[in-house]
């Protein structure tokens, strides 16, 4: 079964999956990068540094070599003795030591970075069960495990061996040497091992941290139905979303519809298409759609022109050109500018009429309206079908 779960995760992880592994304390680790970054920090601290250390071991053994017979039956005088030589030995290798610890400390942020997480710390105790354990030896990851330390013996092994090997007539030469001369070409010889020791483990760290990498990409790899329910939660369910929609457009239509009553005039079809414009002189530089509508959304804005003596006008070639090229709380276009002044001059005339009498005024009929902006009677099938479906859940809530 879990082979079969396995071979199910094709999918690679999410930035959250990535995100969420992180928090949990998974992250990519190389063992063997920070063996290799600690072994090559300690050789060559110690190689730089062996003056420095060469000194201050020297003055140690010299203090160590040295006797007083007034101090030798003092125990104090021997403890004072001891302190000077621990001091001597830290200030030897404290350098070493420091170059050692950046190392540590550095040598994570080549992979994961650094991480403090108190997840791993907290109890669990399904780690306790000997079954699972069991499982965790004999599954593919323990004969893994077991071939990446063989080979990493391996390797080193025999960069070492091959090292001594080729100078094994040096190491035989040094029982010859005088002892000042064999000393320097035996601390030679050791460098020179040690550092062929270094580089095997730098093959070592370079094989382990591909695979490592590899490993964790493919413990956290997702199946599809993983990948479609974290959509589904990031991003909200297409359900809920759509009715979200469904909500804030209503809520649009109802403040759309709330400016009806304040607007000036409101053209239509007669009754496929109705907009709503208003004109207030010195504050607007030209008249604006304060609502507009096909259908459903059309007649209840014609109702609501009819309930406040809003004056409706039928121009159907300025009613589809006013829908189509004006949105909603936006200026009218240049070229219908003659067209609409007309219609207000109508309008002023229509107010003027109903307060002081006289002969009633005529509607304003073949208003200049550019063909480009008419887009014909009801040929736009796709945005009829498309406002009716926001009419279906809109209408109600703009009569409320």
């Amino acid at each position: 079964m879990a082979d079969d779960s396995d071979l199910e995760k094709t999918e690679s992880a999410t930035p959250r999956r990535l995100e969420k592994a992180r928090e949990e304390g998974q992250i990519v680790r190389s063992r063997e990068l920070v063996s290799f970054a600690l072994l090559s920090a300690g050789f060559y601290g110690v190689w730089a540094m062996s003056g420095h250390i060469g000194d201050h071991l020297g003055a140690m053994l010299r203090a160590g070599l040295t006797f007083n017979h007034a101090s030798v039956f003092e125990t104090r005088q021997m403890l004072i003795g001891a302190g000077a030589a621990s001091r001597e030995g830290l200030y030897a290798l404290l350098p070493v030591l420091a170059m050692t610890g950046g190392a540590a400390l550095l040598s994570p942020l080549a992979l994961g970075g650094w991480h403090v997480s108190a997840t791993p710390l907290a109890p669990n105790f399904s780690r306790l069960d000997p079954f699972a354990g069991l499982g965790r030896i004999f599954s593919l990851n323990g004969p893994l495990q077991l071939g990446m330390s063989l080979a990493k013996t391996l390797v080193v092994g025999i960069i070492g061996g091959v090292s001594i090997w080729h100078r094994h007539d040096e190491i035989l030469a040094l029982a010859t040497q005088p002892l000042t001369v064999a000393l320097a070409n035996a601390a030679h010889l050791i460098a020179v091992c040690c550092g062929m020791t270094v580089a095997g483990m730098f093959v070592v760290a370079a094989l382990d941290v591909p695979y490592q990498i590899w490993q964790y990409n493919k413990k956290l790899r997702m199946t599809k139905e993983e990948v479609k329910q974290e959509h589904k939660e990031s991003e909200g369910d297409p359900k809920m979303k759509g009715r979200i929609r469904q909500q804030q457009r209503a809520a649009a239509r109802r403040r759309m519809m709330s400016k009806v009553p304040k607007a000036d005039v409101v053209v239509t079809n007669p009754t496929h298409f109705a907009v709503a414009l208003q004109y207030s002189d010195g504050e607007m530089r030209a008249p604006r759609v304060v609502a507009k509508g096909i259908n459903l959304v059309a007649a209840r804005i014609r109702e609501l022109a009819v309930e406040n003596n809003v004056p409706l006008l039928e121009a159907p070639p300025l009613a589809r050109a006013l829908y189509h090229n004006v949105d909603l709380d936006r200026e009218i276009p240049g070229p219908l500018y003659g067209a609409v002044a007309e219609v207000l001059a109508w309008v002023y005339q229509l107010r003027r009429f109903k307060t002081e009498g006289g002969a009633a005024p005529v509607a304003p009929s073949d208003l200049d309206v550019p063909p480009e902006l008419d887009k014909g009677a009801i040929d736009d099938d796709a945005d009829l079908d498309a406002d009716d479906d926001l009419n279906d859940d809109a209408a109600p809530g703009a009569s409320a």
